[in-house]
């Protein structure tokens, strides 16, 4: 996800959050909510999108990020009542910008936002991993969501155990440390190896829990299969693949294989449990550059997922193993290595007769962030992506992180893709 936040994870406060509360009909694709441009928010006609009318039903989300208080709780610490308060106000913004989902992510670092019998409270709810915040955060969340008329999608990460290398800071009764074989230190963190059977088998039972108590609209995973590459350091498994790799052509294609377990088996898994519950992955946006492979893209860009982080997200499109993809297209149109305007109709094509629904997450971000290129500047950047994403008709909607950026809305560029593409509130594509 974006660089700073779900690779580099820097902590921030979400700052004051809009609540504004609202009673939401259900009856047809399109119901009226107030609105912060004034008014019913139904107006005579409905949206227009690069001057064609839109009535479908599309996906517009936001990402709440919980790890290193990303997003919420804005620190750790505060009492029961003042998450839940912080909480609620995100899911009310959500409503104001009229969306209908929220992506919260609920299990951040081998960690849990719901009473598991698997993993420890995560830290980030009162700065102490493992202990009881007084209150069920995923519960609640889905609870409110669902009578403000939005999806909640829980979002886990499936490998990720600490943003350190100690495994002693981590609560005594953690699995990583009951189990210290499963566990492998890289780039300055502390990750499950996907390799090991046991390890993937007892993610997929974590997660799942989730899924069997909670009345969620989707599992959803983002970006972090095996880790991201770091300059000089080696992903040190090559026991785990003498162990496990035999009939592979290289330890590649084996780690491949091991992600496309993971990937299959909670598929299959999540439809056993609750058929209706979504299963969607949102992955880095470049499977492979064109000039790798010519199924690519026609990008340059430094990190591909199937060579990178061994995950052929494309091919999980192609065999059908998921129900929705929601690539970051994290660039502005134009941008040299890694063009919006290229990359989208690229994922459009690899959907098109899958029958799997594509999501566009947008970088949010870096609109109005002095430290990114020109386009971002400009408060329409954001509102020209689904002016273009409206010309290519597998594109289902949109996903915006992340979630304090939505509340701050540094230059606009929110709010304008609101009154430009959002007059009325609509259903999720189901």
């Amino acid at each position: 996800m974006r660089q700073m936040a779900r690779r580099g994870f820097v902590a921030g406060a979400a700052g004051v959050v809009a609540a504004v509360v609202s009673t939401v009909a259900t009856a047809g694709a399109a119901v009226a909510v107030p609105s912060r441009q004034g008014g019913s928010g139904r107006t005579g006609a409905p949206p227009r999108r690069g001057g064609h009318h839109v009535d479908r039903r599309e996906l517009r989300g936001m990402w709440v990020a919980t790890v290193a208080n990303l997003d919420w709780p804005s620190k750790p610490g505060l009492t029961a009542a003042a998450q839940r308060a912080e909480l609620i106000a995100y899911l009310d913004e959500a409503v104001d910008r009229r969306m209908n989902a929220v992506i919260l992510q609920v299990r951040p670092t081998a960690d849990a936002l719901w009473p598991s019998p698997y993993e420890p409270w995560a830290e980030y709810l009162t700065g102490a991993q493992g202990k009881d915040p007084g209150w069920d955060p995923l519960g609640t969340a889905v609870r409110e969501a669902h009578h403000r008329g939005l999806e909640l999608h829980a979002w886990f990460n499936p490998y990720r155990v600490a943003n350190h290398t100690d495994p002693s800071r981590l609560v005594a009764t953690h699995p990583a440390r009951l189990h210290p074989d499963w566990v492998l230190p890289y780039g300055g963190k502390l990750y499950y190896n996907p390799g090991i059977p046991e390890v993937r088998r007892f993610v997929q039972d974590a997660m799942l829990d989730a899924v069997r108590r909670y009345d969620i609209d989707a599992v959803h995973w983002d970006d972090y299969f095996y880790p991201y590459p770091v300059a000089g350091q080696v992903f040190g498994d090559d026991a785990t693949y003498a162990k496990y790799g035999a009939g592979f052509p290289d330890k590649a294609a084996w780690r491949r294989d091991n992600t496309d377990k993971l990937v299959r088996e909670t598929a299959e898994r999540i439809k056993k449990i609750k058929k209706d519950v979504q299963f969607g992955i949102s992955p880095f946006g470049v499977w492979r550059n064109a000039a790798t492979d010519p199924l690519g893209s026609d990008t340059k860009a430094g990190v591909q997922t199937y060579d990178d982080l061994h995950a052929d997200t494309r091919g999980w499109i192609k065999k059908g193993w998921i129900d929705y993809i929601c690539p970051q297209i994290y660039w502005n149109i134009g941008f040299a290595a890694a063009d919006y305007a290229k990359l989208l109709p690229w994922w459009s094509e690899v959907v098109r007769g899958t029958g799997v629904d594509l999501f566009v997450g947008e970088a949010l971000y870096k609109a109005g962030d002095p430290a990114q290129p020109a386009a971002w500047q400009d408060p329409a950047e954001l509102s020209r992506h689904l002016d273009f994403a409206a010309d290519h008709d597998q594109v289902r909607g949109h996903v915006y992180f992340s979630g304090k950026d939505v509340v701050t809305d540094r230059n606009g560029a929110m709010a304008r893709v609101v009154a430009d593409h959002y007059r009325n509130r609509v259903r999720p594509p189901r």
